[in-house]
């Protein structure tokens, strides 16, 4: 329950978590059960101190301290049940007779106690993960960890509306230290007029990574973030034969093949890219007239026709464009220069690639942006839009490629409107696009490093975010974005947004094992995926490939090494929804070009207790006897393992149809111990050759398959299921004609220790396969 203490010298609230206190000008935050302060500071203000009750419209009702000072502006901590942060926001008031602009405020300095000696601290923000001396600041949140243990203070934003809220950690005096700081740009306050600045929320976790999960599903709840299903996506821009936006007829000849090759395991949108659109051909960057197609281009009949016939073909048509982008010396935009973001001379507000900002304060650029998106999603048909070049909407230059914070001017430009700071009018412009294409459109944003301002900026307004640069074609180029900057983002996937951490790619100039490494990666943590290579030419082995990594999982995935290793190497994806068994699928993935030994720590996994574990090795189809210790992964490749607890009966360890094992289409496995029969129920796909890999292994024999059967119902849809066992594991392999759930069932007898029989206690651990 809520409570708070009150003294001559001291004031006090608390919840069932965490506690703060305001004394004698400075503030401290303590976490039960612990015996000092995680965090304490100078107040920002002096003045009255008040312990009052709140109530807010998500997070319910809570206690806050208040701090006053005589000219009113002030600080407040609120604290609410079942929250595990401390949430702080200042008072900002102009005190001076004349109209003032604020940009750089400073909302918390809190010196940190994280039990550990600060020089052996780490700290991951967007920048990534850093010892704490070498860290820079951060855009949105922060986590200071002790890598040993995990454990660690997170700090983060939870509101987003007018500043852009940054966030530092250094080493000060041989202490670690934070500070939260607003950057508004041009937040202009008249004489008189008063503020709430956004709110800062800070805690204290055993586990850090659950501190950075629980921080974004506050600013969801806070947000009323609801996602659409995650859309498996192709996109032209990196097409191996015709790229950039491809072209009619091989747009159509794409989605004929993927249609039928493809769509059935859940791709679902194909997305022209750039070069379609008209525009200058000699200005800044890509063309930005978005309103128009260009005749004498790839699609000379239309946008449209595309359009229809990927719908035709089963598929969401998708298209790319820059929406806060325009040419100022482009003829289309000479009649309109009044529709442009300017400079304090009064010239336009040019950016490089990102082109002329369009003033979102301004209403016929509302109108014109309000216009290209109407048109691209109501007349033409594209129900996926991805929005390239986001930060020009927020009057800001380009600095790509950037995650850490960059002093970027925030705030030279000038706007129409100029009560409105530069995130506000950011944000309205999304606003403004959100409505125009409607609820049923996916909005990708693209991308936050061009300048992080689009970032947080963009926190509940789109779907997707492309969260790093441009990858490449191959493994090298690869490898040095996605799994970088989907890692340091992993808690916002699928809370605040898609993660999007650019194409996949199976081409065969990539070796077969780091091509299932590419794909294996981003289907295990749970990211968007999207496909960029040519797939009419892509051989079997390749195409079965993105088959196994389709659609999302949509469980809970997470980093185990997040604070020792960059990228991290090992995730576990664990399925504990209700009405399911347990699954647990762990992913080891070598970054370097040489084998390495992986060392497992079972405890660490959070796997549930047992005497052994089994695991089942998805690419080369194989099962893993009891096993700890270590695992031999090879270079530039990975390992993706269901793992479970060895059981005296038989249970289904893995399936085929996708490297989550189970997760994705096994609705439901029963084991009937009267009977002796495994039953379950899956999603098939049509014309897949679908295998269930069920253990038969017990500590004094194995059991003996007798029959392998399917419902009367599938069998009269033409499903038929065959079976084989060998050295303790059954491959069951059902067939069907059509997509459908399949019901089967597997009748066993216990078998009988054999002369020489393999038994439980002589099993080696390691690396001891059996196929």
């Amino acid at each position: 329950m809520l409570a708070f203490a009150t003294n001559a010298q001291a004031q006090t609230i608390r919840n069932d978590r965490i506690s703060v206190t305001v004394d004698q000008g400075r503030y401290a935050i303590q976490v039960f059960g612990e015996p000092t302060p995680f965090a304490s500071g100078a107040l920002r203000y002096q003045g009255a101190v008040k312990v009052v009750s709140v109530k807010d419209a998500v997070f319910g009702k809570g206690r806050a301290i208040n701090v006053t000072a005589a000219n009113g502006a002030g600080e407040s901590f609120q604290i609410f049940f079942g929250l595990p942060f401390v949430l702080h926001h200042s008072i900002l008031v102009n005190t001076v007779t004349v109209a003032t602009v604020l940009n750089k405020v400073p909302l918390m300095d809190a010196a940190l106690e994280l039990g550990a000696p600060a020089d052996q601290l780490v700290a991951l923000g967007t920048g990534g993960l850093k010892p704490l001396a070498q860290t820079g600041g951060s855009y949105a949140w922060l986590a200071l960890a002790n890598p040993s243990t995990g454990a660690g203070v997170v700090g983060g934003w939870l509101t987003h509306e007018r500043g852009s809220g940054v966030i530092f950690a250094k080493l000060d005096g041989g202490k670690a230290n934070l500070e939260a700081r607003l950057e508004y740009g041009c937040l202009r306050l008249d004489p008189g007029q008063a503020v709430v600045s956004e709110t800062f929320m800070i805690g204290w976790f055993a586990d850090a990574r659950l501190g950075l999960e629980d921080w974004a599903d506050a600013v969801a709840r806070h947000m009323r973030i609801k996602l659409p299903p995650m859309p498996i996506v192709y996109c032209t821009w990196y097409d191996n034969v015709h790229g950039r936006a491809s072209n009619a007829k091989a747009i159509a000849e794409l989605s004929s093949f993927a249609a039928k090759a493809l769509k059935p395991y859940g791709l679902a949108c194909v997305q022209i890219d750039d070069g379609w659109q008209m525009g200058d051909p000699k200005g800044n960057g890509p063309r930005k007239n978005f309103s128009a197609y260009n005749p004498n281009g790839p699609y000379p009949n239309g946008m449209k026709l595309t359009a229809d016939a990927l719908k035709a073909d089963g598929f969401t048509a998708g298209l790319w464009l820059l929406p806060f982008g325009g040419s100022w010396n482009d003829p289309f935009f000479a009649p309109h220069q009044d529709w442009f973001v300017k400079k304090a001379d009064g010239k336009p507000f040019d950016t490089a690639w990102g082109g002329t900002a369009l003033d979102m304060t301004q209403p016929g650029a509302r109108d014109f942006v309000k216009g290209e998106i109407k048109q691209a999603v109501h007349d033409w048909g594209y129900r996926y839009l991805k929005l390239d070049g986001l930060s020009t909407g927020a009057g800001v230059q380009p600095q790509y490629v950037n995650d850490s914070w960059k002093e970027d001017n925030l705030g030279e430009a000038v706007f129409h409107d100029p009560t409105k700071a530069n995130i506000e009018v950011f944000r309205d412009g999304l606003r403004l696009i959100r409505k125009a294409a409607g609820s049923q459109t996916f909005l990708l944003g693209c991308c936050a490093p061009q300048n992080m301002r689009s970032y947080a900026g963009v926190f509940g307004l789109v779907d997707g975010m492309r969260m790093g640069p441009d990858n490449g074609g191959n493994w090298g180029a690869w490898k040095k974005t996605s799994p970088d900057f989907g890692s340091r983002n992993y808690h916002l996937n699928g809370r605040i947004w898609w993660s999007d951490p650019d194409p996949i790619y199976v081409r065969t100039n990539i070796p077969l094992g780091s091509a299932r490494c590419i794909a294996s990666w981003n289907a295990i943590s749970g990211q968007m995926i999207s496909l960029s290579d040519w797939l009419p030419d892509l051989p079997p082995e390749r195409l079965d490939i993105i088959r196994r990594c389709i659609p999302g999982h949509g469980v809970t995935a997470r980093p185990i090494d997040l604070f020792r290793t960059w990228p991290p190497q090992q995730w576990l994806v664990t399925d504990q929804r209700p009405g399911h068994q347990r699954r647990d699928v762990l992913g080891l993935f070598n970054w370097s070009g040489q084998a390495e030994d992986f060392s497992l720590s079972l405890p660490e996994l959070g796997l549930p207790p047992a005497d052994a574990y089994v695991a089942f090795d998805f690419w080369n189809g194989m099962l893993l006897n009891p096993f700890k210790g270590t695992l031999n992964v090879p270079g530039a490749s990975c390992r993706i393992l269901a793992v479970r607890p060895l059981l005296p009966r038989p249970f289904l360890i893995s399936t085929s149809r996708h490297v989550s094992q189970g997760i994705l289409e096994v609705k439901k496995e029963v084991w009937n111990a009267a009977a002796k029969t495994l039953a379950g129920t899956s999603a098939v796909v049509a014309d897949d050759v679908y295998e269930l890999r069920v253990v038969a292994r017990a500590p004094k024999a194995d059991w003996s398959l007798l029959k392998a059967e399917v419902s009367p119902g599938d069998v009269a849809a033409g499903v038929t299921i065959t079976a084989t066992s060998a050295n303790g594991l059954v491959r069951a392999v059902i067939r069907s004609p059509a997509s459908r759930d399949v019901k089967w069932t597997l009748h066993f007898e216990p078998g009988h220790v054999a002369e020489g029989a393999l038994g439980f206690n002589t099993w080696v651990y390691g690396d001891n396969w059996v196929r």
